[in-house]
């Protein structure tokens, strides 16, 4: 399977890239995979490692440095790592550039069936751990392997490569237009709240095919969500309702979306699939690619380099955008691989049932693949932040468009957006999976107007098309009153965010 616009000569790893020498004989790679499979007999296990020796991946220590963390943990271990998870539960976290790309690849090994993890098998897991809505497993392709996960994937990755991607970025020139609009006039903003957090679900639904009037507040309902807030519950409600709503009017009213796309898919999915798959699709598209538009325009606006290469036309934001994913996946950690029998990974003893992370930002980082960690990597996209092998995101070339995009509309409308404060009071929120920008304020020159080229494709949206292709989705329907979710619950203790999610996930 392939994902989609993998027309684009310029996904190819460049020439030279060590970490696509694998197949020369003499390569470093070689050896290294070779070692992969070297017996470790003195080598113990999870289970026989003392849990007060083990780091935390959670906690105010872990969250406050995470890069100096996996650093740490690659000096001493090497390419993976015994850490603890909440609940002080063992799991190895994979570093190396190499290691993390033999997990990925050989699912044979490396199964992404969390029901044959060994602590949920012996009653370890707390059914209130915060590790469940991450590995609680539920019918989906994420969880799946062989023929299931082929089934589900493929409609999945079928219905992504049917979206335009001229669509795609009609409808970002369009949301990115009205964004602007709204605090273009001040001459400040916050980009991370502004426009970050707004554009890709409101570009998701669309090519989703949902009505319009959703998209606001399904913006609203997905931050809550990923914030973690007393009413994030009902925020998931809110959306589930809103696809459900989706899923009924399309056996109707089909059209050339997503969702209509899963539906008449020769793997014949369920409704609760289609619906199931929408959502994961909808929030795990929306989180990523907020993390990636405002890390990306971070980097643009505070690394010197970027800025003058940028306005002399030596990069573009493609570039930039290809540094970003290197420096500053999206996702940190992905959770995660259980092994299907013992076997020997980075010098290790593995174990059947045994947990796996992986580090895509340690494995980024990785001195065997970047000794110079300064030195540009402008067009290599061998790093590890969309995976690779069989569970590679299928989305990823959507979300670069709406990311690349997006900010080449922002720079247009607002050239001269430089930032409002000093770097050094950026801050971060980090958790074991993810870090993210707090803020980015920035000033401009105040536009009271959009330029005339640009208003006029925001305003043309969805229904202008080029003559004789496709719409990517249909114009605009009729209204359709979004689904309020339930009341908030009462305030209460503040719980976080994988905690407050726990019981819709596992439903």
């Amino acid at each position: 399977m392939t994902s989609p616009f993998r027309d684009d000569p310029a996904l190819a790893p460049p020439a030279g890239c060590p970490a696509h020498r694998a197949g020369d004989p003499g390569g470093r790679d070689q050896a290294l995979l070779d070692a992969l499979d070297e017996p470790a007999p003195d080598e113990p296990g999870l289970d026989e490692l003392p849990v007060a020796g083990l780091r935390r991946l959670y906690g105010p220590a872990a969250e406050a440095d995470p890069a100096g963390l996996y650093e740490q943990l690659r000096a001493e271990y090497g390419e993976v790592a015994p850490v603890l998870l909440h609940g002080d539960l063992p799991a190895w976290l994979v570093l190396g550039h190499t290691s993390n790309l033999t997990v990925m690849r050989t699912p044979s090994r490396f199964s992404r069936d969390s029901r044959r993890w060994t602590a949920f098998q012996q009653g370890l897991v707390a059914e209130d751990s915060p590790l469940m809505p991450v590995i609680a497993w539920q019918p989906l392709c994420v969880f799946a392997d062989g023929a299931e996960h082929r089934r589900l994937r493929g409609a999945v990755t079928d219905g992504l490569n049917g979206t335009d991607r001229r669509g795609v970025r009609r409808f970002v020139t369009r949301y990115t237009a009205e964004l602007v609009e709204e605090f273009g006039g001040k001459g400040r903003a916050d980009l991370v709240s502004r426009f970050a957090e707004h554009l890709p679900m409101l570009v998701m639904t669309q090519l989703v095919g949902m009505p319009e009037e959703y998209g606001p507040r399904l913006v609203e309902a997905a931050r809550d969500l990923m914030k973690g807030t007393e009413t994030a519950i009902a925020s998931n409600d809110h959306v589930v309702a809103a696809l459900r709503r989706t899923v009924e009017r399309k056996r109707s009213d089909p059209g050339p979306d997503l969702c209509t796309r899963l539906m008449q898919h020769e793997a014949r999915l369920t409704d609760e699939e289609v619906l199931e798959h929408l959502r994961v699709v909808l929030l795990a598209a929306n989180e990523t690619t907020v993390n990636l538009i405002a890390d990306t325009l971070k980097m643009i606006l505070t690394d010197e380099r970027f800025r003058a290469h940028l306005s002399g036309g030596h990069m573009t934001v493609p570039d930039a955008l290809d540094q970003v994913l290197w420096d500053a996946p999206p996702m940190s950690l992905v959770a995660g691989r259980w092994a299907t029998g013992d076997t020997v990974l980075g010098g290790r003893r593995i174990r059947s049932g045994d947990m796996l992370l992986l580090g895509l930002a340690a494995g980024n980082v990785d001195p065997v693949v970047r000794p110079d960690l300064a030195k540009p990597l402008h067009g290599n996209r061998s790093h590890l932040s969309f995976g690779s092998g069989p569970h590679e995101c299928p989305g990823q070339d959507i979300g670069r468009a709406i990311a690349e995009a997006g900010i080449d509309c922002l720079l247009t409308l607002l050239p001269d957006l430089r930032l409002a404060v000093p770097e050094s009071e950026l801050t971060w929120t980090s958790a074991w999976l993810s870090r993210h920008l707090v803020e980015l304020p920035v000033e401009f020159t105040p536009r009271e107007h959009l330029p005339e080229t640009v208003a006029a494709a925001a305003s043309a949206g969805a229904a202008r098309d080029t003559a004789g292709a496709a719409p990517a989705v249909p114009p605009p329907v009729e209204h359709v009153e979004p689904v309020e979710p339930e009341p908030a619950p009462l305030p209460g203790p503040r719980r976080g965010w994988w905690g407050t999610l726990t019981g819709w996930l596992r439903r």
